[in-house]
């Protein structure tokens, strides 16, 4: 059965009109699929970590710690030395969204612009293709090519990480560049303005909304990328966070309030840039995809 609802219409100078509304309980059973595939998750990564290891080896995920406890967190911190991981993964993560932004709002700006030339949209295009090439296809030629250049370190990540999200960001920048006006920069020009002057102190303030929304994608793939910085960083004391747990599949395999803990502290600075930061998201994509 359908659950319908009432909705009245106010008509001008008429008695007003009463229309059903069905609800589509197809789309809000998915809906709410998806939503338990989410947070169940969830909810037994927040209960295992706050659990004894007792409690945590006895079989019952889903149980609530009886009692609390934080000793998961203060083992976890010391085993990972979670602050020297996180600082670097910050670091890591902080180069890689300020130079996707600049290079993709760069690259993205003299693409638009000069379409009509052969070599910037053969360049588009060739962007485009590189987004079908994972880094593990590479990974051997970029781990040599790192080693010899001496970037085997936290920076070479932050080079590589910024190469690989260039492509997603370029078509992102490029979308929303093409719903500005050109007669902006016309204006622009009119009053002496160069051409470095018009991108910085006109377009690029225009692309906040989707200079959010690359700079969210490039915050999650650095923040919790394991692949690439276990393969590029020869020194384990400069190790990013998602790397140091990597004990946890090994040596301390047991310790699940221990290893829960450690990933409930490392998702945690992603869950909350993305809470804060998903409106700027959505606006960016939404005008992105309008020509105004």
């Amino acid at each position: 059965m359908s659950t319908q609802t009432l909705t009245t219409i106010p008509t001008s100078g008429k008695k007003p009109r009463i229309r059903m509304e069905r609800v589509n309980w197809s789309g809000t059973i998915i809906l709410i699929l998806c939503a338990v595939t989410v947070l169940l998750p969830l909810y037994v990564t927040i209960s295992m970590a706050f659990k004894t290891t007792g409690q945590a080896v006895d079989g019952n995920a889903f149980s609530l710690p009886a009692p609390f406890s934080i000793d998961g967190f203060v083992e976890a911190w010391n085993l990972t030395k979670f602050p020297v991981g996180a600082g670097i993964s910050l670091l890591v993560t902080a180069g890689t969204v300020i130079a996707t932004i600049v290079l993709a709002a760069f690259a993205s700006y003299a693409i638009v612009r000069n379409w009509d030339h052969r070599l910037f949209r053969w360049s588009f295009f060739y962007l485009l293709a590189a987004m079908f090439i994972p880094f593990p296809v590479v990974a051997l030629p970029q781990i040599q090519l790192t080693g010899w250049v001496g970037l085997d370190n936290p920076f070479g990540v932050i080079i590589l990480a910024t190469m690989f999200q260039l492509s997603f960001s370029v078509l992102l920048f490029t979308a929303f560049l093409r719903s500005i006006p050109l007669e902006l920069e016309e204006s622009a020009r009119i009053d002496g303005a160069t051409t470095w002057q018009t991108f910085w102190q006109l377009i690029f303030p225009l692309l906040a909304p989707m200079s959010a929304t690359v700079g969210i994608f490039a915050f999650l793939y650095a923040w919790n990328d394991f692949m690439m910085p276990s393969l590029i960083i020869s020194d384990p004391a400069m190790q990013t966070l998602p790397v140091r747990q990597n004990l946890f599949q090994t040596q301390f395999s047991n310790n699940y309030n221990v290893s829960f803990a450690s990933y409930l502290m490392a998702m945690a600075p992603a869950i909350l840039a993305y809470l804060f930061t998903q409106r700027f998201v959505m606006e960016g994509v939404t005008q992105g995809a309008v020509k105004g």
